[in-house]
């Protein structure tokens, strides 16, 4: 019996860890990846590397073209982005 009480706080502290780190950053990952995945021609959006852009052509193979300036394109991986700064309305 003794033996179990002297796990109790380790248990303890696995599940605070738990739902304080681990569980909010899981959240964070899986909005960011819809975030990424919904991302259509007309986006403008900033990278990890603080680059202001506008969404050209989205590629298949997880790679965006973003134009950051007039006929300035750049290759960018789609999990680069940062956030969407304003989203375009879908074609009807």
């Amino acid at each position: 019996m003794q033996g179990i009480q002297q796990f109790v706080p380790l248990i303890l502290i696995f599940a605070i860890m738990y739902f304080l780190l681990i569980r909010p950053q899981q959240k964070k990952v899986k909005e960011h990846q819809a975030m990424v995945k919904g991302l259509r021609r007309g986006d403008q959006v900033v990278t990890q590397g603080g680059l202001i852009g506008k969404v050209v052509k989205v590629k298949d193979d997880g790679e965006l073209e973003v134009e950051l300036a007039e006929n300035v394109k750049v290759r960018v991986v789609q999990s680069t982005i940062a956030t969407v700064v304003s989203k375009t309305e879908p074609a009807k």
